[in-house]
C-alpha cells in the first residue's frame, strides 16, 4: 500500500475529511489538499504531523499488519511500563489479572 492509499484509508476509518485532518494535524488545508488532489508525497514531517494527527505514530503508519491506535491512557500505561524492572513488570501484571478476576465477579 502506498502512502496516498494508507492516507485515504485512515480517513475513511475515521470518517475524517481532509479538512478535519488539516484541523487535527496543525497543517494547511493547502497542504492537504496537495497531497491528496496533486499526489504530492509529503515530507517526512508533514507525514509526521498527519500521524500525530491520527493519534499514530509513523511505524504504526508504515506497519503491514493491523494497526492499534494508542489512546492516551494506553500511551500512559506503556511510558510507565518500560522503565520498570522484570520483577516489578511481573507484579503489575498478576496485579491486572487479580482485578480482572475480580471485575468477572
Amino acid at each position: 500500500m502506498d502512502i496516498h492509499e494508507k492516507l485515504r484509508q485512515l480517513l475513511k476509518e475515521r470518517s475524517w475529511t481532509e479538512y478535519k485532518l488539516a484541523k487535527e494535524c496543525g497543517l494547511s488545508e493547502s497542504t492537504i489538499a496537495n497531497i491528496f488532489r496533486r499526489n504530492a508525497t509529503p515530507s517526512f514531517s508533514t507525514l509526521e504531523s498527519i500521524c500525530k494527527g491520527f493519534g499514530i505514530t509513523l511505524s504504526q503508519f508504515f506497519a503491514e499488519h493491523e494497526m492499534v491506535e494508542l489512546t492516551p491512557e494506553l500511551k500512559e500505561l506503556f511510558d510507565g511500563w518500560a522503565p520498570l524492572t522484570t520483577e516489578q513488570k511481573k507484579t503489575v501484571l498478576q496485579m491486572e489479572k487479580a482485578f480482572s478476576q475480580n471485575s468477572e465477579k
